[in-house]
């Protein structure tokens, strides 16, 4: 299945499951109502043989008491977790792990999640750490795939070693990818409805417990009606119970199958289930949210009664034999690493031999960067293969993407990790080369009152212009989460002073508009996603010929061939829309709001009428066969904003282009 037909999925999936929770509320009412129809016969009322002893006036408010309370507790739960991923996090008291962390085992975490981020295109998730839980397990969680956190439990750092954790968190990435996430956070808010009435009717039986005995009268009648809440609410939890295995087992294993693919290592995802299956830790879960997060887990957070029918997970032996069929276990676990606290060499995967041929000569020449964004490279995927690239795991990508982070200087790699500096790499990415553009850049943001970031960005410039375009989406990437992790006034303060330094000279190139959108994107209130309300993309005909013509404008050639190629490259694109004969918008009318406009109008495609935008970009963007640079990020930036993770696309750079 590819990215967008696991969307579809998805969708279908959140039906069903409307439907299992309306099946589930009309069950909790029938035990509602036989539990009140026996406390009114207990209760001494006189029994009518024919059957009217109980008025239907007890089962009517009964019935409507329940609804109300069910759909009211779920509609709490949801309103609770309108944020998304991290206020799942906050739910199991997960801290999270600042990104410039000395604790090394957390900075090995946060290495293995970037490097998958940058691998798969997926914004750098915020990083969490449930340091009272010594079970190993994890978890993913977020509205889509530009919002997500990735936590893990104190366990899983200090129990796996590098190879495992990274079997884990692709396990985690691919339930991002596959937009589990979304369905994990509706099931957690609308079951946490279904399960609130035994919730109350076992606090009520605690807090009868507590009491003194000198209202042991009154605590009795207290007991009683608890232990009826409890039973009612039981028959919710078997419902929820039931409804979260149905949903759950089958996406484990395509969960575990697609580590393997990511990876390209079986024995990291499997060695690190064999660790569960060996650890006196195993994966439970002791937070008293753990029942409600069960379905989110790597593995099994609750006890369960019948393995079949109630668990959340497959058996663990399955899921290692569905994974690597030839696993030894006993081979395995004697040359297995031991893990200890790694060294700071450790931390990071060492890069491939040849990342310093691929990436070296870039630091050796100013401008070297900047004349790669004209380089072409070939291009040989059709629209539809291009396509298929999004929200793929690739093992090829992550090799890029660890050759990309060990080329990073070490030191940018530590500023980032801080507010101020993340803030300071974003702006400096946005500084002209001339001396003159850039001082007038700079004077703009000292007049927004921002001196110290001006200066700061003026100093970092120098290590980040010879990286060339390749390097700022990583570079952006790495800096999001601390920049997210700021204060909103630091965050509006940063988009003010991006905008007066892309607006300094008076003209938005392709690259500014690239960063200053994604940025955009990344730093607006996070809110619950809509329903997609496009079915066509005839119905956003105008948004589509604008970005369109956004791509072809990025693939002009010098010379009189330029504008043919770029008729060319607009009519391919507008075809494989499905809007040809279309032309092109002025190019005088493009601008940084209206492009930006556009995105956010298209962000309402549903996924089929997605994947065949982003074909007809890819059509675009290839029409001769080539891809520039600055059409690479462009395709990535539209993935971005429109929640369509594109990997890195130009992984195979030539290294005689840097040289160029």
């Amino acid at each position: 299945m590819t990215f967008f037909e696991h969307q579809q999925a998805a969708r279908r999936n959140t039906r069903v499951l409307v439907l299992l929770y309306l099946a589930a509320v009309v069950g909790v009412i029938i035990a509602v109502d036989l539990v009140l129809a026996a406390a009114w016969l207990w209760m001494g009322s006189e029994i009518d043989l024919q059957g009217a002893g109980v008025p239907r006036q007890l089962f009517v408010w009964g019935a409507i008491g329940t609804v109300a309370v069910i759909f009211g507790a779920s509609l709490f739960h949801i309103l609770k977790l309108s944020e998304g991923g991290d206020a799942v996090a906050r739910l199991v008291g997960a801290r999270q792990v600042a990104t410039g962390t000395t604790d090394l085992l957390e900075r090995r975490l946060l290495n293995v999640v970037e490097e998958m981020a940058i691998a798969s295109g997926v914004r750098v998730p915020k990083v969490y750490v449930m340091d009272e839980e010594q079970g190993i397990n994890a978890f993913a969680a977020g509205w889509n795939v530009s919002r997500t956190v990735v936590a893990v439990t104190r366990g899983t750092l200090e129990t796996l070693n590098r190879d495992e954790l990274q079997g884990v968190i692709g396990h985690e990435f691919s339930h991002i990818l596959n937009d589990d996430i979304r369905l994990n956070i509706r099931m957690l808010g609308v079951l946490g409805g279904i399960v609130f009435i035994g919730s109350v009717g076992s606090f009520i039986m605690r807090s009868v417990g507590r009491s003194s005995g000198s209202k042991k009268d009154g605590a009795a009648g207290l007991f009683f009606l608890g232990l009826a809440l409890f039973i009612v609410g039981y028959a919710g939890f078997f419902f929820a119970r039931l409804i979260k295995s149905a949903v759950s087992r089958q996406r484990e294993f395509l969960a575990d199958a697609s580590s393997v693919q990511f990876t390209r290592n079986p024995d990291s995802i499997a060695g690190a289930l064999d660790q569960i299956r060996v650890s006196t830790r195993g994966t439970l879960i002791a937070n008293r949210y753990a029942e409600d997060l069960s379905h989110m887990f790597f593995g099994q957070g609750v006890p369960v009664w019948i393995e079949g029918l109630f668990a959340t997970h497959p058996p663990i032996e399955e899921r290692i034999r569905r994974v690597h069929p030839r696993f030894q276990p006993g081979g395995y676990r004697s040359r297995r690493p031991a893990v200890a606290d790694p060294t700071p060499e450790q931390v990071q995967e060492p890069a491939q031999p040849e990342a310093a041929v691929a990436f070296g000569g870039a630091a050796t020449q100013q401008d070297a960067g900047q004349r790669l964004g004209d380089v072409r490279h070939a291009w040989g995927r059709s629209a539809g293969e291009s396509a298929a690239m999004v929200g793929t795991l690739d093992g090829g990508k992550l090799d890029f993407a660890r050759r990309l982070l060990a080329a990073l200087p070490e030191d940018l790699r530590e500023r980032v990790g801080h507010p101020d500096g993340a803030c300071a790499a974003i702006l400096a990415l946005l500084l002209a080369a001339k001396d003159s553009v850039l001082d007038q850049q700079l004077a703009a943001v000292r007049e927004g009152g921002a001196a110290d970031l001006a200066e700061a960005a003026r100093g970092m410039a120098p290590a980040l212009r010879p990286l060339g375009l390749a390097y700022h989406l990583p570079v952006i990437d790495l800096a999001l989460p601390a920049v997210k992790s700021a204060p909103a006034d630091l965050q509006r303060q940063l988009l003010a002073e991006l905008e007066a330094a892309v607006h300094a000279d008076r003209r938005v190139s392709l690259h500014e508009f690239v960063v200053l959108t994604l940025v955009r994107a990344q730093l607006a209130p996070a809110t619950k996603p809509a329903r997609p309300r496009f079915r066509a993309i005839t119905e956003v005909r105008e948004e589509a010929r604008l970005l369109l013509t956004l791509i072809a404008v990025a693939g002009i050639r010098p010379g009189p061939e330029g504008e043919k190629a770029f008729q060319l490259a607009f009519q391919a694109g507008a075809e494989e829309m499905g809007i040809a004969g279309s032309t092109p918008l002025p190019r005088d009318s493009l601008s940084l709001d209206s492009a930006a406009a556009a995105l956010a109008n298209l962000k309402g495609l549903g996924p089929a009428p997605m994947a065949t935008f982003i074909k007809g970009m890819f059509a675009a963007a290839s029409a001769d066969g080539t891809l520039r640079v600055i059409e690479a990020e462009l395709l990535r930036l539209a993935g971005a904003v429109l929640n369509c993770p594109l990997p890195p696309l130009l992984e195979d750079l030539d290294p005689a282009a840097l040289a160029a």
